[in-house]
């Protein structure tokens, strides 16, 4: 690797983002992606994959907006990505007024008085509400394809670790689980929810981030072609047709913290089903019998959930990306820009779009 080398620490869907990110803004810049696995294979194969067009801060709702776009931009270049669109439901108590203050203008969200497909009931306190801009994904497909786009310019080293991050006279160190060493002049870590790996636990502790079982049950009931996502938006659940597999999925608070990746992937548990069937039996009792199954596995949350961009040493060198607080693939075009854009490209600095900057 040369003195000009970015290396990014994560093959998911943030960290091939920030390949694309790096190759746009500065086409010349070697970019070197490591991963311990293969690319999309970590919480990027167990994502949900849902874009929806809202956001609980103003930074965050920033950042949709910025990957709303993106992704618009990206399936109109590459038609055949599994990004598939779907309409939204918003089932809330709350008023249309306070809607308004999280979700996007580009949501359009106009009161109903009932969810489409009969398949939900509305508790009586509770309001409809239809609205647009929402997709779902295939999120471990569309990293591998973008690392496809990406590499006749960014290499990509698939099944290597990185065992340690160190300081190298101006420039970064990289020991590799294979035994070599390289050298970068800027590091990008995108690693998950694997915030305790050794080689960068000192590094990213400062942030105070935790690790959090995030868990969703498949329903094994056909969804409809006109059927859309249905939000569930005072208990932040929702309930999303994936019709590429052909079946519902039900994703739903799991309060289960500090969590370790590498034991998350073991079947589901009756404490699972106990947490989940109570809401889904409340909603729809139709779908809660055809859930016979799911998906587990855990996400890195920050301390005011919104996703962390930072340098974590003082010269600048070594960036963390991530913490998205189970908005990966939802905002991970707007973190790999705002990381990109504290990197220092062909010796200038490169500053995020304005929109982006952070609040």
């Amino acid at each position: 690797m040369t003195s000009r080398t970015v290396a990014v620490v994560g093959g998911g869907i943030i960290g091939c983002l920030i390949a694309r990110e790096v190759i746009s803004r500065s086409p010349d810049t070697p970019v070197v992606v490591f991963d311990r696995d293969g690319i999309g294979s970590g919480a990027s194969r167990r994502s949900a994959g849902l874009h929806f067009p809202r956001g609980a801060t103003e930074r965050v709702r920033r950042m949709t907006a910025y990957s709303h776009d993106y992704y618009l931009d990206l399936v109109a270049q590459h038609p055949a990505l599994p990004i598939h669109s779907v309409d939204m439901t918003v089932v809330a108590t709350q008023t249309a007024a306070s809607l308004g203050e999280v979700y996007l203008d580009r949501a359009a969200l106009t009161p109903t008085v009932a969810v489409p497909g009969g398949l939900v009931r509305v508790p009586r306190e509770a309001g409809v509400w239809r609205g647009h801009g929402c997709h779902y994904a295939d999120v471990s497909a569309v990293a591998q394809a973008i690392a496809h786009e990406l590499r006749p310019r960014v290499t990509f080293r698939e099944g290597l670790r990185v065992n340690a991050i160190e300081d190298a006279e101006g420039e970064v160190l990289l020991r590799l689980s294979s035994g070599e060493t390289c050298t970068a002049a800027r590091v990008v870590l995108a690693p998950g929810p694997w915030l305790a790996d050794r080689a960068w636990r000192d590094l990213v502790a400062p942030l105070n981030a935790q690790v959090k079982k995030v868990v969703a049950l498949h329903i094994e009931q056909q969804p409809g072609p006109d059927d859309g996502v249905i939000v569930f938006q005072d208990e932040d659940a929702f309930l999303l047709p994936l019709r590429h597999r052909g079946h519902w999925l039900f994703s739903y608070t799991h309060d289960e913290w500090d969590v370790d990746p590498d034991t998350v992937s073991g079947g589901l548990d009756d404490r699972v089903f106990a947490a989940a069937l109570p809401l889904l039996h409340q909603y729809s009792p139709a779908l809660a019998e055809h859930a016979v199954g799911g998906r587990m596995f855990c996400d890195a949350y920050s301390v005011d959930r919104q996703p962390q961009v930072r340098a974590l040493d003082p010269a600048g060198r070594v960036i963390f990306a991530g913490a998205a607080n189970g908005s990966g693939y939802r905002l991970a075009p707007a973190i790999a820009a705002e990381a990109v854009g504290l990197l220092h490209l062909d010796g200038q600095p490169s500053q995020p779009p304005k929109e982006m900057s952070p609040a």
